[in-house]
């Protein structure tokens, strides 16, 4: 018994098939192909969203913004690899017309339209909205780091800028000791290379300059060269790579990536109130319950939730008691009286309020110490200090949710992590693209491709 045989490949076909018939009637390509047609290009402000009346016919960006999410679910982010998909795969060919852009017409592309970008992922969750794919009952926010383009070999402190501003001003001033040797000889061979090669010094040492400057500016200690906008940041041993921290807000029950941000924040104390609000206003609601992990826990960001209707349930992080032996009293030992702001220790005297607001918080000191029975106990100073946060009671409330429903933090381990994890891997754990603006678009691409996934998945479970 022989083989299944396919076609001859030089046998012509007087009928070619349609290639809508190589399109299965579910396949995804076909989700992309109507959501761009539906979205309105000029109001999201894509470039020649409108083609021009005069000059060589352009790319309709709907054409080209179909081939980038289409790359985007299918793990192609290359601009190159994007083209050399152009001419070869039957579902790109469908989705375009057999358009064949080059791969800088497609890198521009991105380029050129990164907020326009960020507002069709924008549209697609409003989209899902409206479809009653998600409710956003509960939303869970999370945070984690993302490679930069970077190396790490480009990370830059002053002390290193200073070396190497130093090793170019002794080769400047060596180039110009042969130059003025050169004219005192009246030899003039090779003074043209030695001029271009002092021209390439000066050029770096202004960089240099620069780089220093932009430290100064920004009090920061580490710079990128290359990419200002990343930060070393992260959790490895030796030097940490360049990265962003990318936030995301996410529907509890679906899992649909509801907001997110490309930040250069090295951690998330202060990224719980922006993300809160800003997807309460995506949403277009009054108040909006969030949950996240301790990274987020902030006295301040506490307060500014309250005060703007958002319901925020995050435990919070306290101290270690290591005090003496770690047999001292804690604070928790110590009971606070909101009507005279005072606390009361455990031997029951009185501590009272010292001082204005230092770096967020109050702090409260006993006026006597000496004779109490209790002091091995509580301190080895010659007075007991406690320290209160100024908004305190709204980070308790905010802990007290937590603890009054345990099964908060495992519903935002289930629903936060996965689509990091699911996100990373189709990023290779790293962008291509350098600056917030080159990140973000990035970022509103693989949310974009994530949550059509998700979507076509969600509709495709039985109800």
């Amino acid at each position: 018994m022989g083989y299944v045989t396919g076609d001859d490949r030089r046998q012509p076909c007087l009928l070619p098939p349609v290639i809508d018939d190589h399109i299965e009637p579910d396949a995804p390509v076909r989700v992309i192909d109507v959501f761009v047609d539906g979205l309105d290009f000029l109001a999201l402000g894509f470039e020649r969203a409108a083609p021009a009346s005069t000059g060589r016919p352009g790319y309709d960006p709907r054409d080209l913004l179909k081939l980038y999410i289409y790359g985007y679910v299918n793990e192609v982010r290359s601009s190159r690899r994007l083209e050399r998909e152009c001419k070869r795969n039957v579902e790109v060919m469908w989705l375009v017309g057999r358009l064949a852009p080059d791969h800088k017409t497609i890198a521009d592309f991105r380029r050129d339209n990164g907020a326009a970008i960020v507002g069709a992922c924008r549209a697609f969750v409003l989209f899902c909205r409206e479809q009653g794919l998600f409710t956003a009952v509960l939303v869970s926010i999370d945070g984690s780091k993302v490679r930069a383009a970077a190396s790490t070999l480009r990370v830059l402190d002053q002390s290193r800028i200073a070396e190497e501003a130093q090793k170019i001003d002794a080769a400047v001033a060596s180039y110009l000791a042969e130059l003025d040797q050169a004219d005192a000889v009246d030899h003039g061979d090779g003074c043209q290379a030695t001029t271009q090669v002092l021209a390439a010094l000066r050029e770096r040492r202004a960089e240099l300059n620069r780089l220093a400057a932009h430290l100064d500016k920004d009090d920061r200690r580490l710079v990128v060269e290359g990419e200002l906008d990343a930060r070393p940041m992260g959790y490895r041993r030796g030097g940490k790579p360049p990265s962003y921290n990318v936030q995301i807000a996410v529907d509890a029950d679906t899992g649909i990536v509801i907001h997110h941000d490309v930040t250069d924040e090295v951690n998330d104390l202060r990224m719980l109130h922006p993300m809160a609000v800003a997807t309460r206003d995506l949403l277009g609601r009054d108040t909006l319950k969030v949950v996240a992990d301790t990274g987020y826990s902030n006295g301040n960001a506490a307060a500014a939730c309250e005060a703007d209707g958002i319901v925020a349930c995050v435990p919070a992080i306290r101290s270690v008691n290591n005090r003496g032996d770690g047999d001292q009293f804690d604070r928790s030992r110590f009971r606070y009286d909101p009507e005279h702001d005072q606390y009361t220790c455990p031997a029951g005297r009185t501590m009272h309020r010292k001082g204005p607001v230092n770096r967020n918080s109050l702090y409260y000191v006993s006026r006597d110490c000496s004779g109490c029975e209790l002091k091995p106990r509580c301190t080895q100073a010659e007075v007991r200090w406690v320290s209160r946060h100024q908004h305190e009671d709204a980070l308790e409330r905010m802990t007290k949710r937590v603890a009054d429903e345990p099964a908060l933090m495992r519903r935002r381990r289930c629903s936060a992590e996965h689509p990091f994890g699911t996100m990373k891997r189709m990023m290779a754990g790293r962008f291509l693209t350098r600056g917030f603006r080159g990140t973000r678009a990035e970022m509103a691409l693989t949310v974009l491709a994530f949550n059509m996934i998700r979507s076509i998945n969600l509709r495709a479970q039985p109800s």
